[in-house]
């Protein structure tokens, strides 16, 4: 997992945690799992596609996935659930873009949904070397997966709940960082 450090620069991955779901030489794709998209929800996403969801569904908010193809819809989600398009991300979690998985998610498909799952639409990518140099500017801190920060009810509090992993916490930020924040000057 990636988590963006507070000296991030671009503001589309500000306070975002990210899942890793695919990293060569060539390039690297992941996913932001805390970025809802508050006006997007998934009973919303699944009308615009023509899929009843005989409610069955929670209603819960789309995810920004990434600035990358913010067209494209992928789920993140438990390997209870397992097709032949799956990415498996990791023994417990897959990464699966096809029409079918939100058919059985709407309680429509042959198949039983996942027990944790959530959409997004778009992803994060970058191109040879870049997430590697990235990481070198300390723009990315990295963790071991974490089902609780990927699957977990508050996207808000992933952030910090990541740092936390890392024994970090808001107290040990750079006071420029906070200022900046809030638009205050630091006291000198």
């Amino acid at each position: 997992m990636l988590i963006a450090m507070p000296n991030m620069a671009d503001p589309r991955f500000e306070r975002s945690v990210l899942v890793v779901c695919a990293h060569d030489a060539d390039h690297a794709m992941a996913i932001i799992v805390n970025k809802p998209l508050e006006q997007l929800t998934v009973e919303r996403l699944l009308a615009e596609l023509n899929i009843e969801s005989g409610g069955v569904l929670r209603n819960e908010a789309v995810r920004f996935g990434g600035p990358v193809q913010t067209d494209r819809g992928l789920v993140m989600h438990s390997l209870d659930y397992e097709s032949e398009s799956t990415i498996r991300i990791s023994p417990h979690i897959g990464l699966t873009a096809t029409r079918d998985i939100l058919v059985d998610i709407a309680g429509r498909g042959s198949r039983v949904p996942p027990l944790k799952y959530f959409l997004a639409v778009g992803y994060a990518g970058w191109g040879p070397g870049q997430i590697e140099s990235e990481i070198a500017m300390n723009a990315w801190a990295h963790c071991d997966i974490d089902e609780e920060l990927i699957f977990g009810a508050d996207a808000d509090a992933a952030w910090s709940k990541a740092l936390e992993r890392l024994g970090v916490t808001g107290a040990m930020l750079s006071p420029e960082w906070s200022s900046a924040r809030t638009g205050d000057r630091p006291l000198n």
